[in-house]
């Protein structure tokens, strides 16, 4: 199945460019152009504003121009417009830095684009067609995240293009020739997400000889262990008495480091397809079980179902367990519910952040960097006198992680980017800065918390200091601090609620006997969740692995570690088996087959 249904895959995407036309209008995706030169697509938000879409990272200096030939139904003359806007609008910015045009046969049209207050379509302006063949272009201008969702060329100015989510979608389907219904196939399990966790799950069920399909809706496989993020793993494993459980996380793990090595594993698995670029956004529900899950291609759009009779999430912010129905947890919280000491007095919508981590590179002569207006003002008092940050510049504490994705990723832009301006214009100290260059943003949000599925068990920091003797499922084991994400103080005086620069606090247990602060040389946690947090309370056929799996928003700062993630990969592996061999749902691998689980991580 897997060789077959993947080339049946590629086979369609070779074949479809993206790119439909009617007689008087044309269509083109800008994740599909041919070449996509310095532009980089961007597929983050897809949920939200209902595409990909190319993104000018350029750190300050324009990128080169992407491009792709069109052939036009009709000679004559054409107008053209593209989904865009002004990034910086949110926040009262009139004139944005994200500024572009549009060549057609190499002469840029008339206006500068990305000046709109939200996604919508701008007019870029008019050519005149002589022949049928033509070459549409993306020229930015400043190099500071200029974005383009599509481009629309037709014959007639005043026609009306949609911007609602709903009706957009159906015209670009309509527009694509996309069929009714796609292409499907039949799995054991189907996992939703290709990091760490999914990737684990993925291996370890086709091994224990299961049909397994992984969509992943990003190039590379690994989630924030990836080559795009670069986040180590952490966490100890293969403890007694499951001295078994970890040995695929640690065949896997670190994929950043030796990114090759996890393609030849995935290859190597012949029950496993692996399906990169695919975003899953629409699910078939009968009654509380999952059916199928839908996925269309990122640059292609493209369309192919999943069916299996068990499911994965193992997505980070709950997607498939949001679109069926899944009961979930957002934000901390209260004590008063959950009776940790840690947690807040009020229950609020505070999470930890996310971050995009960024460089400098030392050159041989001074290197200018240009003034940001538009960016986060800082003074010598507010500034990070920093060259280089990584998990600390973290944002979005005060804001839904995915409702508001876009919002806090490029907050973290104006905030990156207004700080090393003042730093290498203004600043008392510019000189340190002289022959330093930004070289490198990381245009990724890397999430730590969002949707937290519920499960049969709702894992709290009792159970961290517990030492796992309550449950008679514990098996994933723990054994990092609980590190909670706060913004630093100084960074609230200046910025209160849209901070952007955090600090940490490494809470760590004694095993129960008086929780208490420690240093980070000093006692670790040390415990195990229950594998009944590793399902749905509601959906009857979707297990959970990865950091929305069912914990207290406290627990979660521990919990969420990549190897200990993977562990739960490994878990839900053996239990999606046991379904099958035992024509059972996840509840009854607990209630009829927990021997069975547990022994297949033992000696």
């Amino acid at each position: 199945m897997k060789k077959l249904f993947s080339i049946a895959l590629f086979s369609l995407i070779s074949c479809s460019l993206a790119l439909a036309q009617s007689k008087d209008a044309v269509l083109l995706e800008a994740e599909a152009f041919a070449q996509k030169g310095g532009w980089l697509v961007d597929q983050q938000f897809m949920d939200q504003m209902g595409s990909p879409f190319l993104l000018a990272h350029g750190l300050g200096t324009p990128v080169e121009n992407a491009s792709t030939s069109v052939k036009l139904p009709k000679k004559g003359q054409w107008h053209v417009y593209a989904r865009t806007w002004n990034w910086c609008a949110p926040w009262g910015i009139e004139q944005g830095p994200g500024l572009f045009k549009i060549a057609v046969n190499g002469q840029q049209l008339e206006n500068t684009l990305g000046t709109g207050k939200q996604w919508g379509w701008e007019y870029a302006g008019s050519f005149n067609a002589a022949s049928a063949d033509a070459t549409v272009e993306l020229c930015d201008l400043t190099g500071f995240e200029g974005r383009c969702d599509a481009v629309v060329l037709v014959r007639n100015q005043a026609t009306s293009l949609p911007n609602d989510l709903k009706a957009l979608q159906a015209y670009r389907k309509k527009m694509l020739g996309l069929p009714a219904k796609p292409k499907s196939a039949q799995f054991d399990l189907v996992v939703v997400g290709g990091g760490l966790a999914g990737i684990v799950t993925g291996v370890k069920a086709a091994r224990e000889g299961l049909k397994v399909a992984v969509i992943h809706d990003r190039p590379v496989p690994g989630g924030n262990n990836s080559v795009e993020m670069r986040i180590p793993a952490s966490g100890k494993m293969n403890v007694a008495p499951y001295v078994k459980l970890g040995n695929v996380t640690g065949e896997i793990k670190d994929i950043y480091l030796t990114g090759d090595r996890v393609y030849r594993i995935i290859e190597a698995e012949s029950n496993l397809s692996y399906f990169p670029n695919m975003h899953m956004f629409a699910v078939k529900m009968d009654g509380s079980r999952i059916v199928s899950v839908t996925a269309k291609h990122i640059e292609t759009s493209e369309e192919l179902e999943f069916a299996a009779p068990v499911f994965a999430d193992c997505s980070g912010d709950g997607n498939l367990g949001f679109l069926a129905g899944a009961e979930f947890m957002m934000g901390r919280e209260m004590r008063a519910s959950t009776r940790e000491t840690l947690a807040p007095d009020r229950p609020d919508n505070m999470v930890l952040g996310a971050s995009t981590p960024w460089a400098t590179k030392k050159m041989d002569e001074p290197v200018s960097f240009p003034d940001c207006p538009w960016a986060i003002q800082v003074n010598e008092d507010s500034c990070e006198k920093v060259t280089k940050g990584s998990n600390w510049w973290e944002a979005g504490f005060w804001h839904d992680q995915i409702a508001e994705a876009e919002f806090i990723r490029d907050y973290l832009f104006r905030a990156i980017y207004g700080n090393w301006s003042f730093l290498k214009n203004k600043s008392v100290d510019k000189e340190v800065y002289t022959n330093l260059a930004l070289a490198s943003l990381s245009h990724i949000a890397g999430k730590r918390e969002s949707r937290r599925l519920l499960g049969d068990v709702f894992f709290v920091q009792q159970d961290i200091e517990g030492n796992y003797v309550k449950y008679d499922d514990a098996i994933v084991y723990g054994s990092y601090s609980i590190d909670q994400h706060f913004p630093t103080p100084k960074n609230t005086f200046y910025f209160p609620k849209e901070e952007f620069f955090s600090t940490m606090k490494h809470y760590f247990s004694d095993l129960g006997t008086s929780a208490k602060y420690l240093r980070k040389d000093q006692l670790p946690p040390h415990y195990r969740i229950p594998y009944r947090c590793l399902y749905s309370v509601n959906v009857d056929n979707m297990f959970m692995a990865g950091r929305q799996v069912s914990v207290s928003h406290i627990a979660l700062a521990s919990t969420r570690v990549q190897n200990v993630t993977g562990q739960m990969g490994e878990v839900v592996a053996v239990a999606a088996a046991l379904c099958k061999k035992h024509g059972c749902s996840p509840r009854e691998v607990y209630t009829q087959h927990l021997d069975e689980l547990k022994e297949a991580f033992s000696r």
